[in-house]
């Protein structure tokens, strides 16, 4: 298992101890880190199996796996390394100690760390994915069954989902989901905030008994009928002496979480109250009946009436403003989804279906879904062009769960957000579809079962918008061609325009020709060349001219086969320990074992041979790592990051295989000394922990190609 993906993936974010926890979602491992600054984020985005990797606010880490994360989350907690994280235990924190805190206490603090003003904003949001989350995968099956059915109905091998006892089974199977869909989310909503989730499941349940519809009857004397605002019905009745206002809670699910938000301070204000020894009986039993009564009463016609209210509004602006509804949802999706504010308007579908009996916002939303797939298959073309396997093996992952599921998550993580042209390709597909969708749908309404007739696509189920949700859609044709010019509209800007900077473009073609050559050398014929054309100079002997240095090292690293024993000087200066480079990350040895340089000249050369895994912007840093699996970070200067590449002239790109000695960049470190920035260059071996033995030698003057670092494998 050392070099399985799970054990990578761990090694990559820093190690089992830079974990204070691990969820996951739909496509993603969701990781509350100790440091987020100890991840080796080039790594993970380069890492095969791995769709993306991204940074989310303070330590909180996202890696995006796809349709496999289930499988790789639970080989990841089964690691013998993971047991403190599966265990709930608590980690130690970076900087201090985690003591007699509680796992949820660790994650708490993160949080406020992170979140700062807005803390309240992003904990709402937080607690809305929390709750839809765990049950996506239920709901994408139901959403494909219900295509089934519209299939068959649509070619006429079927005439209803209720003809036969075998259909109305098959009707069962998804209308089960969305029917106790409120159980599901209050079950969710609960364990989110830290509250027994049963009890959550159970209170939410108990309004969706028999016992409780019963009430809805007219054969009790207190109990009178009406028509709501959206046509359901609405009743009201006497419960101990009190007007009780009476609701179908199936598939509603502004309620569970309004209930979940009261339950977990009644629950914890319990706790705080009720002995330890009687916990177990009476915590449970006052909270049913307290909120349980509060849901009755107050929470639930609440709920309902925020839900009715939201799907009028939105119905309103459907029909009175199509155009600007049609194109608003598809243009503001791409922004929501990253940041998970898409929920609310996934709540207000299942609501719209509740209560209206169909939904409006889906055809628009799969406008966006599927020019996010037309951009990631327009990626996958110029992958296929420029021999880009890495790009070509994700944006196929990518485009597989979005068509087949109508899962959008590895399309952005995996490609979108990692490039900056991206959205403004994508946007232009998503505009074309959103206006298809806004005129055809304006020209050919859909006319619903009792005869309304509502301008636009509708929808009677909530379904992932994907290939096979087609048919699920009243004007199917108007849907298939506005999806359809979505896609292709995106393709061909991506194609057309492509999605990367020319610098991003060359760093891939520089990683391609490298993978090539790779190739190249290992026949037969060209490892025998690459033998005979051996130098055999004495690995002691180095010039002290920088030009004859290269040369010499550069010879000597010409035979991949051989260990790496050495990391040689990158420029000329005087070693210092890390202790005293003025890096209190470096000094930690946190990024590995190593030496600081203090320059006396200006050009840093690479300080062994291999591939360069990382070349900052900024020309500030360089990652390389050997045939042998050394790797090493060229640091030059301290927080010269910020200096944003002025005095930096680059002379390489990510992806380049350097030999020892080739020019990485030059460098005028008076600039760097008048912006007031220590020009100290820092060198560390990345991966010290995973070699025996990695020896600096500080306290001497050097020139490029000294050695500096010995290693043990």
């Amino acid at each position: 298992m050392a070099d399985s993906l799970p054990s990578r993936i761990i090694s990559a974010i820093g190690g089992p101890d830079n974990v204070k926890s691990l969820t996951h979602c739909a496509t993603r491992l969701r990781f509350e880190l100790v440091d987020g600054g100890k991840v080796n984020q080039n790594e993970l985005q380069h890492m095969k199996g791995v769709l993306g990797a991204v940074p989310q606010s303070g330590d909180r880490y996202q890696v995006v796996i796809g349709g496999g994360v289930a499988n790789v989350y639970n080989q990841i907690m089964n690691l013998p390394e993971m047991q403190r994280v599966a265990s709930g235990a608590p980690a130690k924190a970076a900087g201090g100690s985690t003591e007699g805190m509680s796992n949820a206490d660790v994650k708490a603090a993160a949080r406020s760390k992170a979140r700062g003003k807005v803390a309240w904003l992003d904990s709402f949001f937080e607690y809305l994915s929390d709750s839809f989350r765990p049950i996506l995968g239920v709901l994408l099956g139901a959403s494909l069954i219900i295509a089934i059915i519209n299939v068959c109905i649509a070619c006429g091998w079927i005439q209803s989902e209720t003809q036969s006892p075998t259909w109305v089974f098959v009707q069962a199977l998804y209308k089960g989901v969305f029917y106790f869909l409120p159980i599901m989310i209050a079950y969710n909503a609960a364990k989110k905030l830290n509250v027994d989730p049963w009890l959550g499941g159970a209170i939410m349940a108990a309004l969706m008994t028999p016992s409780f519809m019963s009430l809805m009857s007219t054969d009790w004397a207190e109990t009178h009928c009406s028509q709501s605002v959206v046509g359901t019905q609405q009743c009201t009745t006497t419960v101990f002496g009190m007007p009780m206002q009476l609701s179908d809670y199936s598939g509603n699910v502004f309620v569970p979480l309004l209930m979940a938000a009261v339950l977990a301070l009644v629950y914890h204000g319990l706790k705080k109250i009720i002995p330890d020894s009687v916990q177990l009986v009476f915590v449970p039993f006052l909270c049913m009946v307290i909120v349980g009564a509060l849901t009755a009463f107050l929470v639930g016609p609440l709920g309902v009436w925020v839900g009715n209210w939201l799907g009028v509004g939105l119905a309103w602006l459907n029909s009175h403003a199509p155009f600007i509804f049609a194109l608003l949802i598809p243009m503001i999706y791409p922004f929501l989804v990253p940041l998970g504010l898409h929920w609310p308007l996934n709540a207000l579908m299942l609501i719209n279906i509740d209560t209206m009996g169909y939904d409006f916002i889906q055809g628009p939303m799969g406008a966006w879904n599927f020019a996010c797939f037309g951009a990631t298959a327009g990626v996958l073309i110029l992958a296929l062009r420029d021999h880009d396997t890495e790009m070509r093996q994700t944006s196929i992952g990518a485009l597989a769960a979005g068509l087949l599921g109508g899962v959008s998550e590895p399309s952005l993580y995996g490609i979108h957000l990692r490039f900056k042209k991206m959205y403004s390709r994508m946007l232009v597909g998503c505009a074309a579809g959103g206006i298809s969708i806004a005129v055809l749908g304006w020209l050919f309404p859909s006319t619903l079962e009792n005869g309304e007739v509502v301008h636009g696509v509708t929808t009677t189920a909530f379904a992932f918008t994907s290939l096979l949700t087609i048919p699920v859609f009243n004007q199917m044709w108007v849907y298939g061609i506005a999806i359809a010019i979505a896609f292709f509209v995106s393709m061909f800007m991506v194609v057309t325009f492509d999605y990367r900077t020319p610098e991003e473009k060359a760093e891939v073609l520089a990683r391609v020709q490298a993978v090539q050559a790779d190739q190249a050398t290992e026949t037969p014929a060209n490892r025998a060349a690459v033998e005979n054309a051996e130098t055999h100079e004495d690995d002691n002997l180095l010039p002290a001219d920088k030009t004859s240095a290269a040369g010499a090292a550069a010879a000597r690293e010409d035979a991949p086969a051989q260990p790496t024993d050495h990391v040689y000087s990158p420029l000329a200066g005087h070693v210092i320990s890390l202790d005293e480079c003025g890096d209190p990350v470096f000094a930690s040895r946190a990024l590995g074992e190593g030496v600081g340089i203090q320059p006396t000249g200006g050009t840093v050369y690479a300080p062994l041979a291999g591939v360069l895994s990382t070349v900052a912007e900024t020309g500030h840093a360089f990652g390389i790592k050997t045939d042998d699996g050394v790797e090493v970070l060229v640091h030059v200067g301290i927080d010269t990051v910020k200096m944003n590449g002025d005095g930096f002239t680059v002379a390489v790109k990510q992806g380049q295989r350097v030999n020892v000695g080739d020019k990485l960049v030059d460098v005028d470190f008076s600039k760097v000394t008048a912006a007031g920035y220590s020009t100290t260059t820092l060198m560390t071996v990345l991966n010290t922990a995973a070699l025996t033995r990695v020896t600096p030698h500080v306290d001497q003057d050097v020139q490029p190609g000294d050695v500096v670092i010995d290693i043990e494998h």
